[in-house]
């Protein structure tokens, strides 16, 4: 099911990431792959072959939601346990709970800025000194895609590298790597987002020192109209790009 760019990406995406690699040679095939992907011309014709109606919207539209964080996470190819590839739209100042939160992921992943500007953060535990902050365990809720956030104590981090990507950049992280990420400019800002799925861990580790968290918090999907809306704006955004 897919037109003819739904189809490359799903078999560009399938060769890079089949397979059991070691996490060190997943996330250099995810980064590899996020690059190319992720190119304007190329990226602008798969969204707007999506937007079209092509793959699956009804699937995807059930995995697209408004992140806590502060960015529309629309997924574009779903890979089931192997790879998920998404657009990020990130807009300045916008972010509700969790914004300053520090966390790490399920499995390893790439990412590529098509347009706009990340800023990121890298963090790592330490015994004394550094930032106070409340640690949690991420899950989700079965039957449901709630994040579900359990304390488990006061912990201490300290900042290990500040980093800006421009347009044309890419990065890649290891599952366990703490870190935190916001839009850095005005302007909205694009990102092409890959998880690459294989051996993902049943929680995350989520740290803030901006207050308790509730226990649950919602995660709406969005509709299909609403999701084909999304990325015919996102379409139109790449082409004034």
């Amino acid at each position: 099911m897919g037109g003819r760019q739904v189809l490359a990406a799903r078999r560009l995406l399938a060769e890079a990431l089949g397979g059991e690699l070691p996490e060190h040679e997943r996330v250099l095939a995810a980064r590899s792959v996020v690059a190319e992907l992720g190119s304007p011309d190329r990226l602008l014709e798969l969204t707007a072959e999506l937007a079209s109606g092509e793959g699956d919207p009804g699937a995807c539209a059930r995995l697209s939601y408004r992140h806590v964080l502060g960015f529309d996470k629309l997924l574009l190819i779903d890979g089931g346990p192997h790879h998920m590839l998404r657009a990020h739209l990130w807009h300045a100042g916008r972010g509700a709970i969790g914004k300053e939160d520090i966390h790490n992921h399920r499995s390893p992943l790439a990412s590529y800025v098509v347009r706009g500007r990340l800023a990121m953060e890298l963090y790592a535990p330490r015994e004394g000194g550094g930032i106070e902050a409340d640690r949690y365990r991420e899950s989700l809720a079965d039957g449901s895609a709630d994040w579900l956030l359990e304390p488990t104590g006061p912990a201490r981090l300290h900042l290990t590298q500040v980093a800006e990507y421009a347009a044309g950049s890419t990065y890649a992280l290891p599952a366990h790597t703490l870190h935190r990420a916001w839009c850095d400019t005005a302007e909205p800002t694009v990102t092409l987002f890959l998880e690459t799925g294989n051996g993902r861990r049943e929680h995350t580790d989520v740290f803030t020192a901006a207050g308790p968290h509730p226990g649950s918090v919602p995660k709406v999907p969005l509709d299909v109209a609403d999701y084909l809306a999304e990325l015919d704006a996102l379409a139109e955004l790449l082409r004034s790009s």
